[in-house]
């Protein structure tokens, strides 16, 4: 599968889980901001791209678990050195470039995009051959 085949089914699964229209679904779009996705919504997704796309993924492998509840990783609110470094080595789809200068623990979730979860597909199917 190419790049753009593979955006177009992630644009919809993206349209299925969250009932938006395939026209706000664009590389850019946060799943959290612009798309509208919530914690319960990430579940979904997980589940509609792991049959769209025939593979499985692991818990904790497209988004993150557990940093918040890391002292090393979160301290006053905000993600530390150490714990963004975690979540680059944990999730190599995700571009944290704009997070790292403002890594407040409730803007992670707008780190992930149409784009994101297109690489992470990319990936993931690269992986299997």
């Amino acid at each position: 599968m190419n790049r753009d085949e593979i955006f177009n089914k992630v644009r919809e699964v993206l349209v299925d889980a969250l009932a938006v229209d395939d026209d706000d679904v664009t590389p850019d779009a946060s799943l959290t901001r612009d798309l509208g996705a919530e914690s319960i919504d990430f579940l979904d997704i997980v589940f509609k791209l792991e049959q769209a796309f025939s593979f499985k993924i692991g818990q904790g492998e497209l988004f993150p678990e557990n940093v918040a509840q890391d002292p090393r990783y979160v301290q006053a609110g905000k993600v530390t050195p150490e714990g963004l470094a975690a979540l680059k080595a944990r999730l190599p789809h995700v571009d944290f470039a704009a997070f790292a200068a403002d890594p407040q623990l409730k803007k992670v979730a707008e780190v992930f995009t149409v784009d994101t979860l297109v690489n992470f597909v990319e990936r993931k199917l690269g992986a299997g051959r």
